[in-house]
């Protein structure tokens, strides 16, 4: 009855949330319907493609999403549910949803452009080009990270080729070759979709019901037929989709895919909504997470770590990138900014409150080492409120959330792909220069489409194909690091512009302090490993370098942000003070 209680709780505050303060920040920052929008200013039927909304929504949704509200409340439980529930509402409501919805504001009064050039119009090139680095240092973790995660859910083990297993199709297949070739099917669902819907004319709601029909089809045909290869080769097949997604027109590919894979993750929710409900009546699972267990973890103190560590379930900083990099160049008008970046950011953080209630099905055995990720305990713990570890019940729901978390995985690492292209082309172009056709010399090459993707795939693959102990450890803090200056920017633009950005005040010197504590931490960490010589180092000796001099450099552009920054805020208080005497 607790987990009840706690996702009742969570849903009534989301939704007073998303009704009373969203509203306000709509009225207040003045969304008008009736203002042209990037999508049809500059239309280019590649990036700038108008989406109807609950396309644009899929789309939106499944990006931010990923694994990241199961990962981290449940790594972040280590502290109790009380904790992770308060910031899950807390950090979504004032925090995460603002930074969302404001910086997908900012980005189509700015032609759809990304916060980089935002922030170039308050606080100069200099600061631009900072903040693109920055960008692309995250967006090398976003890809290495997740191309590491999708290769691990696809990839055959030894043990099964030494079994007879072969590279190709196999009947009989393990849950990774199930969510092989699910997923691969899943690109062909998308082109077709996209097809039928923006070449042959078919209308939105004929065109869904023959999409889901589609996935149907091929998890059914994914539990009975699978695609077995290495992980070296699905790095490699990873490394290739990846490039060309972000190449392509986005209707063609993006905007379907995401469409149609917000469906498992709606689908995933509901699942776990009615099996939390039924446990009430039926007892099968019980919640055992203490309500708090402590200010220290084996995570880390509660702060920094628990507002590190929960990420995408209250505030990330890679949402400011998708609201402002692919979003905001699909939607159709700005009354949709609110629910489609507001709202997913607070349906968001309902999926990290359902996270840690599902955990509450399954805690012991989690906390013992019995699953092996979050996302495993996750399926886990829905899995069993339908029936007893073993069933066919509980064996076919449990393939089904898995899956549903790699297919989202997939999904963010192919926006964040052409996110990094977005910037990467940004950096090199000078001012009055609208793409790369119009750079001169080696810049020209340099924001070449086809070279920046290829730069940021190779190299985040490489990354990714190595210790992912090495990378994720520093994912988390740059990425909410990421998120305070991205409520910097905004911030800073409102102000600029001559609108109330008191509402970004509290969020922003609160991620800017709980990040850049988090990334010190590491760095004195990282000082004292190589000090003892990497005794009792589990990480390669190359990831303690390579998290010591990231961590090191990612501090430094922060603070050069925020200096920026506060000579912005000083320029415009002195502009208000000479218009009130004048």
């Amino acid at each position: 009855m607790t987990g009840v209680l706690i996702l009742v709780a969570a849903i009534v505050c989301l939704v007073l949330g998303y009704i009373f303060y969203g509203g306000w920040l709509a009225k207040t920052w003045g969304i008008d319907p009736k203002r042209e929008v990037p999508s049809q200013t500059l239309e280019d039927g590649v990036d700038y493609v108008a989406a109807k909304p609950q396309v644009l929504m899929g789309h939106h949704f499944s990006s931010i999403a990923g694994a990241g509200p199961i990962n981290g409340p449940i790594q972040a439980s280590v502290f109790g549910w009380l904790p992770v529930f308060l910031w899950c509402i807390i950090g979504g409501i004032f925090f995460g949803g603002v930074q969302d919805f404001g910086s997908l504001f900012a980005s189509i009064r700015h032609d759809g452009k990304s916060i980089g050039e935002i922030i170039k119009d308050t606080m100069g090139k200099r600061a631009q080009k900072l903040f693109i680095i920055f960008c692309l240092l995250v967006l090398i973790l976003v890809i290495a990270s997740f191309v590491n995660i999708v290769a691990g859910t696809f990839y055959t083990t030894p043990d099964e080729f030494a079994s007879g297993v072969h590279v190709g199709f196999v009947t009989s297949p393990s849950g990774n070759q199930t969510t092989a070739i699910v997923s691969i099917l899943f690109i062909f669902l998308a082109v077709i979709y996209g097809l039928l819907t923006n070449r042959a004319g078919m209308k939105t709601g004929p065109a869904t019901i023959l999409g889901i029909i589609g996935i149907v089809a091929a998890l059914v045909f994914g539990v009975r037929v699978g695609f077995a290869m290495n992980r070296t080769a699905w790095i490699i097949f990873v490394a290739v989709y990846i490039a060309i997604a972000s190449l392509v027109p986005v209707w063609i590919l993006l905007q379907p895919r995401d469409y149609l894979s917000s469906f498992l993750l709606y689908a995933m929710m509901i699942l776990a909504v009615i099996g939390i409900f039924s446990t009430a009546v039926t007892g099968r699972a019980e919640f055992n997470i203490p309500a708090f267990t402590g200010w220290n973890s084996s995570i880390g103190p509660l702060f920094p770590a628990l507002f590190v560590t929960v990420a995408c379930g209250a505030c990330s900083g890679f949402h400011a990138l998708i609201a402002s990099g692919t979003t905001s160049k699909q939607l159709d008008n700005e009354k949709h900014a609110q629910p489609i970046a507001y709202g997913s950011m607070l349906i968001e953080s309902a999926l990290g409150i359902i996270s840690i209630v599902a955990l509450g099905a399954v805690y012991q055995k989690y906390v013992s080492g019995g699953f092996g990720s979050p996302s495993a305990a996750f399926a886990g713990g829905i899995a069993v409120m339908f029936g007893d570890e073993g069933s066919v019940v509980y064996t076919r729901i449990y393939a089904m959330l898995t899956l549903a978390v790699s297919v989202f995985a997939l999904t963010s690492l192919d926006t964040a792909t052409r996110l990094s292209r977005f910037m990467f082309g940004e950096l090199f172009l000078h001012e009055g220069e609208a793409n790369w056709k119009e750079a001169k010399g080696i810049r020209k090459l340099l924001a070449n489409p086809l070279f920046a993707t290829a730069f940021m795939v190779i190299i985040g693959s490489t990354l990714g194909g190595m210790s992912l102990s090495a990378i994720w450890a520093l994912f988390g803090a740059a990425n909410q690091l990421l998120a305070g200056i991205a409520l910097l920017a905004v911030c800073c633009w409102l102000g600029e512009v001559g609108k109330n950005n008191k509402m970004f005040y509290i969020p922003m010197a609160f991620m800017l302090c709980a990040t850049i504590t988090m990334l010190i931490m590491k760095i004195r960490t990282g000082i004292l490993d190589v000090a003892s010589g990497y005794a009792n180092v589990k990480t390669p000796v190359w990831g303690v370098w390579f998290q010591l001099i990231f961590a090191i450099v990612m501090v430094i552009l922060a603070l050069f942000l925020v200096a920026e920054a506060v000579n912005a805020f000083k320029a415009q208080a002195a502009r208000r003070k000479a218009a009130g005497k004048a």
